[in-house]
Order: C-alpha cells, then sequence, then structure tokens
C-alpha cells in the first residue's frame, strides 16, 4: 500500500489534466505513451451490442454469446453479434429507482465446470428484514443459465440494513485466486454509517463462493460488528479488480465534488469516508477539513474535478502487450476511457483514450484478450482490438 506522507497528500497535489497525484507518486507525463507504443491509433472500436436500455455490465461466455444487465431489472444474451429479443427469466425483483437496479454480472472462474453466474443487484424490503419500510440495498445472488432462465438460483448476500433514497449502491463483484468472493457497497447516502462496523453501508465485503462468511475475516470476532466486512470506509465503490499476477484488490469509487479515489484494497483496513476527502459536498459545504489522518489509508489516485470513475481492468492481453499491467478506468463524467501506467502499486503515467466514447459504466477484458466496454448513455456494448 502506498503510504504517503500526510502534509506532501495535503499541500503538494499535482493537477494534470483532470487528474491530481500527490507528490509522493511522481509526476505523470502529459503526453501520455512514448511515441512508437501501442495508443488508440492502433486501435478498433466494434459495437457487438446495441438497443440496450441503461446497461450496467457485461459478461463474455465461452460460446462467444454475452450477458448484459439492463438496470431497470432484464438480464439480456447477446448472441451472434444481435441483442436477443427474449429477455432471460428468473431474474429477483429488484429495486429500480435512480441509482439502483439489476448491477453487476460476473462468471466464477471455474464457470466452464460448474456454470455459477453471479449477480449483484438493489433488493427492495422484506418482511422481517431490518431499515426502513420502502427502502433498499445492495444483494448478491447465483445462478445458472439454461436456455433463456435462471436456474439453480442462490441469494447469498443482503446487505443491512435498507435505506430509503436511491444514492450509492457499489455492487462490483471479483474472485480472488483461493475462491473467494469480494462484493463492493455504497455507504446509501449516509456517510456517517460508512465508519460503523454494525452496518454494511459503505464496506468491501468478502465471502465463501456460497455466501458463507469466512473465518479468517477481519471483524468477525469484533464485537457488533458485520462479519461478512472485508474494509470500511467507504462511499459508493463501482470499480474493482484483482491484478492477475499480484493478486492485490484495486478499487475506484465515487467521492463528492473533487474526491473520487483509486485505492489498493487491504484487510481491515479503513479508507476514510467521510472524516477524510479531497472533495467537498455538492451544495459547497466542507465535509472534513483533513485529507490525511493517523490510521486512514491514502488512495493511490484521486481525481479533481471528479471524473465519475465506473468500470476498471487490468490488461493482460497479448493484444495490447504494451499495456500489460496497466488499468483502464471509465469515467461517467467526462465519456473517456483513462489508460493509468501502473508499476508496482502506484501509477506513474497516464493517457485519456477514446474521448467521447460515451458515457462508460463497465470496462473488463474478456477470455478471447479483447476489451469491452459497456456505454449507458448509447445502449452499446462495444469491442476494443487491434486494427491489425
Amino acid at each position: 500500500m502506498n503510504k504517503n506522507i500526510p502534509f506532501l497528500k495535503k499541500y503538494l497535489p499535482v493537477a494534470l489534466g483532470g487528474l491530481l497525484l500527490t507528490a509522493s507518486i511522481g509526476l505523470m507525463s502529459n503526453s501520455g505513451l512514448e511515441p512508437g507504443k501501442l495508443s488508440e491509433a492502433n486501435l478498433k472500436v466494434d459495437t457487438v451490442a446495441s438497443g440496450l436500455t441503461m446497461p450496467w455490465a457485461s459478461a463474455l461466455l465461452p460460446n462467444g454469446d454475452m450477458l448484459v444487465t439492463e438496470r431497470g431489472g432484464k438480464l439480456r444474451l447477446v448472441t451472434g453479434g444481435k441483442l436477443d429479443p427474449q429477455e432471460i427469466t428468473g431474474v429477483p425483483e429488484v429495486f429500480y429507482k435512480g441509482q439502483g437496479g439489476l448491477l453487476d454480472v460476473a462468471l466464477h472462474p471455474d464457470y466452464k465446470t460448474n456454470g455459477w453466474i453471479y449477480i449483484s443487484y438493489s433488493s427492495p424490503k422484506a418482511a422481517g428484514e431490518e431499515g426502513e419500510d420502502g427502502g433498499a440495498n445492495t444483494a448478491l445472488m447465483r445462478a445458472k443459465l439454461k436456455d433463456h432462465a435462471l436456474t439453480d438460483i442462490q441469494p447469498l448476500f443482503k446487505a443491512i440494513p435498507n435505506v430509503k433514497g436511491s444514492p450509492h449502491y457499489g455492487g462490483r463483484i471479483v474472485f480472488d485466486k483461493k475462491g473467494y468472493v469480494f462484493l463492493s457497497l455504497g455507504e446509501r447516502g449516509q456517510k456517517q454509517n460508512a465508519q460503523d462496523l454494525g452496518k454494511d453501508q459503505g464496506k468491501v465485503i468478502r465471502l465463501h463462493e456460497d455466501g458463507k462468511v469466512p473465518n479468517d475475516n477481519p471483524f468477525v470476532k469484533t464485537a457488533g460488528a458485520r462479519p461478512e466486512i472485508w474494509t470500511y470506509g467507504h462511499r459508493n465503490p463501482q470499480g474493482m479488480v484483482i491484478h492477475p499476477t499480484t493478486g492485490v484488490i484495486w478499487e475506484h469509487e465515487h467521492g463528492p465534488q473533487g474526491g473520487d479515489e483509486l485505492n489498493i484494497i487491504e484487510k481491515g483496513k479503513n479508507y476514510g469516508w467521510p472524516l477524510i476527502t479531497f472533495g467537498i459536498d455538492y451544495d459547497n459545504s466542507i465535509i472534513s477539513k483533513d485529507t490525511a489522518r493517523a490510521g486512514l489509508e491514502q488512495p493511490v489516485v484521486y481525481w479533481k474535478p471528479s471524473i465519475a470513475p465506473c468500470g476498471m481492468t487490468f490488461v493482460t492481453s497479448d493484444k495490447f502487450k504494451d499495456w500489460n499491467g496497466d488499468l483502464l478506468v471509465g469515467s461517467l463524467k467526462f465519456m473517456y476511457l483513462q489508460h493509468l501506467v501502473v508499476k508496482g502499486n502506484k501509477v506513474i503515467s497516464r493517457e485519456i483514450i477514446f474521448d467521447k466514447i460515451g458515457r462508460v459504466r463497465d470496462v473488463r477484458q474478456a477470455w478471447d484478450g479483447n476489451i469491452y466496454v459497456v456505454l449507458e448513455n448509447s445502449g452499446k456494448v462495444v469491442r476494443i482490438s487491434p486494427k491489425s
């Protein structure tokens, strides 16, 4: 984890075209990559699905078909480069309001053998659940796909308490090499609860693949704490990916104005929201005067102005050899991708690619080595690949 010196973090940020990095990270080249290296000019963008309504995430199946979630509550199938008009049945009831709805979709790492598909969504309050009537919170399920139906449906987790209002569900799903599944959870607009270990709001959680809580989670033996919690102090994490070589979890989250963050996620740590932040509230009021405090983690990168980051992937494909080990991060606000050059646990340079491609909701490299980008506003999924 990058341990920044607090006074440098607070007083010596270096502004670089919409991206702020701390002095301890190092000055980024404003020109992007070295001449002759892989660049946007060497790549092409092809539409692989269109006609979607508020798409949120995609997963490429082994046969080349693609699953796509629509935030309104539909799971769609793309086959032969066309959106199948027949919807997939068996999708759970979702709370479709504001930022809520059907969210992420991810295949189990051993999908070819076991067929498990994992889906996150905003789940409305059920009878007997803790929280506000008319509220909702993020849930995780798994199921198998047969023809156009989800089968063997298994609810795995529901964040508590249920909360009224529409913001900040998080919802990203990743698997590590040990078979654990991680799920990001937004603080549902109640910032103070990101620091409350008795609530799931503003957390990253860790579960066994069947939804059981591992007995070595950091707060299993902490009185009053939710045992599934892995890290806390998050605002609205909508990007999460595991480094393919090191196994380190990288996460980004929407901050307030000027407070978006890229973090390295480590067991039991507190990422500070709302005790520390580089942003201000939407009414321009001060949330916290502090950008650093003892015991609270610092981001690897923070963005000012905010880019509204969403979706993220590490590049490992031979099709993008010059980018191997680097991150691609989507921007909802500015409608582009950012290519971040990563060395160890630091970002050393960046460039904007595919400016105005659309509101990027999801970015992921698939098993075929290509990069797939979900564009919320145009209702498309596009594929980025080398022109050659």
